[in-house]
């Protein structure tokens, strides 16, 4: 599979042409992604997943614009930090009965 990641500037055509299987559109507004959506109509198998800057209160109206993914990174860099450890013990094996 072919992977593409565009920002602005970079035709979602061009990449769909090419045989991009999953495209990822960058930083785009709501009303370049429902552009992006409507160019792959014409290629079913590609997929498209909006990323940079989304937040959890937007994902509605983003994903309303066509898009098959969404990657909202405030779900993992904002996030509060656990402080988790796990101490193994060896155990004697068990005995045969």
């Amino acid at each position: 599979m072919l992977f593409r990641s565009l920002d602005l500037g970079h035709p979602v055509e061009e990449a769909l042409a090419a045989g991009a299987g999953l495209i990822l559109l960058d930083n785009m507004s709501l009303a370049d992604l429902r552009a992006a959506a409507a160019a792959a109509r014409a290629y079913p198998a590609a997929r498209l997943e909006a990323s940079g800057g989304l937040r959890l209160d937007q994902a509605s109206a983003v994903a309303a614009t066509g898009v098959h993914y969404l990657s909202v990174g405030a779900l993992t860099h904002s996030a509060p930090a656990l402080d988790l450890g796990l101490d193994l013990r060896p155990t004697a094996p068990a005995q045969p009965s």
